[in-house]
């Protein structure tokens, strides 16, 4: 084939609109989202993903009564056409705003921004002044296939093969009160919380159930206490004396500096299922912004002294009955 044929080959397009409605459809997972973001109609969505497929000859979507989903090749062509408007979108955004300056869009959940990330960030925003950081607080993990968002800090275990994962820390957790509700408190052993009120982070409802495990305690549900969405909020309630929180280092190591909070057990500090890291996509982990944010947040990490110290190695006898068992 001349090499004239294959260029125009490879320029054979499907229509820019039909790709812009089967990115959003794909997106949200729904033709009628689709429609609203497009500000065009149902039958409109459905005609131009019809007209796409047709072009490709393969199907896309498989319709349901009530849903749609994605097809094996829509799910592999999506990626591609999100990417490809993602590039599109941020070569336009610089053209328009001249100056140039990146914008960093960073999902936390609020305990991580008010207690520790934001008092920082003036830091940042002076070795960085190109970066504008958007922060955007949540209580659930990112969906980067659906939210617009460029990096997140969250705790869990890296189980997405098309995300890359920056380890951060590692937390341990344990029980805290004010110095007021101690006194009047008989804690004596772990057992002694179920005379109290517990609050509840329920968004992270098992931590609590960790920490009464490791420490062998039977006659406590948490669940029957009052539910809050943050340790944050969490926290600030069980300093004003209303009932036993989980703290959660770093976060609660100032309130305990100051004498705000105490530690009814301060022997059975134990370390969190889970452990914290920088997410980001695969494809985007190298891209400048975010990688400037990755140098300075670890940087910012690892002279935190009111960082735990790093979680224990497994023992070498536990490590030979894992491969033993693999």
């Amino acid at each position: 084939m001349k090499k004239s044929n294959l260029k125009a080959l490879r320029r054979r397009l499907p229509s820019l609109n039909a790709l812009r409605t089967f990115e959003a459809a794909a997106r949200h997972g729904s033709f009628k989202a689709a429609a609203a973001e497009l500000c065009v109609s149902h039958s409109a969505v459905s005609h131009q993903i019809k007209l796409l497929e047709q072009h490709l000859d393969v199907e896309l979507f498989l319709r349901k009564a009530r849903a749609v989903e994605l097809s094996r090749i829509g799910r592999a062509y999506f990626p591609i056409l999100r990417d490809a408007f993602d590039r599109i979108a941020e070569g336009t955004e610089l053209i328009l705003l001249h100056e140039a300056q990146d914008t960093l869009t960073v999902q936390v959940y609020s305990t991580f921004a008010i207690r520790w990330l934001i008092p920082r960030l003036p830091d940042f925003r002076g070795k960085h002044p190109d970066v504008q950081v958007r922060l955007h607080t949540s209580q659930w993990d990112v969906d980067f296939a659906h939210d617009d968002i460029d990096v997140c800090v969250m705790i869990g275990q890296p189980v997405h093969r098309d995300l890359h994962y920056d380890p951060l820390f590692s937390s341990r957790i344990f029980p805290v009160c004010s110095p007021a509700f101690l006194e009047s408190a008989q804690l004596e052993q772990p057992a002694d919380l179920a005379k109290h009120p517990i609050l509840q982070v329920y968004p992270s409802e098992r931590d609590w159930w960790v920490w009464l495990e490791a420490n062998g305690v039977t006659n406590v549900d948490p669940a029957t206490g009052e539910q809050y969405d943050s340790y944050d909020l969490a926290m600030n309630t069980a300093m004003q004396g209303q009932g036993i929180a989980l703290g959660m280092e770093p976060f609660v190591t100032r309130d305990l500096d100051a004498g705000l909070l105490v530690e009814p057990f301060p022997s059975l500090r134990i370390y969190n299922e889970d452990s914290w890291y920088l997410v980001c996509r695969r494809e985007k982990a190298q891209t400048e912004k975010i990688s400037l944010f990755r140098d300075w947040l670890l940087h910012e990490i690892s002279h935190d002294t009111s960082m735990p110290p790093a979680r224990p190695e497994p023992a070498a006898e536990s490590l030979r009955g894992i491969a033993a068992t693999a």
